[in-house]
């Protein structure tokens, strides 16, 4: 597996090594070995999966401490834009995002550790799947508004399908007012 390390410290994008032939395609998408050997998690207590049609905005999801998550997400069928944004105040890259197009031709994955806000954007049809190190907690569940005026991510699309759940999710102000931003 080939590690490309990002602007924003723990978040990295994982390419995994593809054997094809006459037949098809092999890859791992999690090995404990090698994730332990890459200082990645090696202990994952959930797995998700989602489908989405095009144009669908899932996000920007995230969990409170205790209860936040770390996620190794990947696209089984279909194509995203993954974001993830830091939430951690006291990290440099505070309130900064990285963008990841997620290809299930590449197999690519992105890992997002606890303390970040994550989303994604179907370019087209798409099976979307994420490995947890921490269990899904209701109480603790919050997010940031898809089209968050200070975050301004570019999601590639002006009218995009979202729930009603993620329409009155609060800005990125509202939730950290401290934000020199």
């Amino acid at each position: 597996m080939q590690i490309r390390e990002t602007s924003i410290a723990g978040l990295v994008e994982i390419t995994p090594r593809i054997f094809e032939d006459d037949r098809g395609a092999f890859f791992e998408s999690y090995n404990q070995e090698t994730f332990g050997k890459l200082g990645l998690p090696t202990t994952f207590v959930q797995d998700n999966q989602s489908f989405s049609i095009k144009g669908v905005v899932r996000g920007l999801h995230f969990q409170d401490a205790p209860f936040a998550q770390g996620k190794l997400v990947r696209v089984i069928a279909g194509r995203v834009l993954d974001v993830a944004v830091d939430i951690r105040p006291e990290s440099p890259t505070f309130g900064k995002y990285e963008v990841f197009e997620l290809d299930a031709k590449r197999n690519n994955m992105a890992y997002i550790p606890e303390g970040f806000a994550h989303g994604f954007m179907a370019l087209e049809d798409s099976i979307f799947s994420y490995k947890c190190t921490n269990s899904y907690h209701k109480a603790s569940e919050s997010g940031i508004r898809w089209d968050d005026p200070v975050l301004n991510i570019d999601w590639g699309v002006s009218n995009p399908i979202v729930s009603e759940k993620d329409l009155i999710l609060p800005t990125f102000r509202e939730l950290f007012p401290e934000a020199a931003q």
